[in-house]
């Protein structure tokens, strides 16, 4: 397949428009804080703890501390782990896929304590708390 030079100064030009917010100019693991650290080309600095992102959540140190950035400045790339993280998706809060976002979303919404949370809870148990299983044997 052919690509015409259209395509590629298209192609361009949407990363022009991207970078303008903002590229990775250097990144680095801060091992005591656990928590990457991205300085881009307008002064901001992103830092963020690797337990929030899909790919980093459970890697080691030593894999996270090694990280290359794209030539255009908006990816970032773990060789040891082969994950990448995109640096607009970043600013956008997003970490991660959508069913993993979820997971983690949920899974913190379960932690929560709350006085509504433990009267339904109190409420439950009398009426004889969860419903058992059906073992499916009559």
């Amino acid at each position: 397949m052919a690509v015409a030079e259209q395509d590629v100064r298209q192609a361009e030009q949407r990363m022009a428009a991207l970078r303008e917010n903002g590229f990775a100019v250097s990144a680095r693991y801060d091992r005591r804080a656990t928590r990457i650290v991205v300085d881009l080309n307008t002064g901001v600095q992103i830092v963020f703890p690797t337990r929030l992102v899909e790919r980093l959540a459970d890697a080691s140190p030593d894999d996270l501390a090694e990280i290359e950035i794209s030539p255009a400045g908006l990816g970032l790339h773990w060789p040891k782990l082969d994950a990448d993280v995109y640096v607009p998706a970043l600013l956008q809060g997003v970490f991660g896929t959508k069913r993993w976002m979820a997971a983690q979303l949920g899974a913190a919404g379960g932690k929560v304590h709350s006085s509504v949370k433990a009267a339904a809870a109190r409420e439950n148990g009398r009426k004889g708390g969860r419903p058992r299983k059906a073992t499916g044997v009559l």
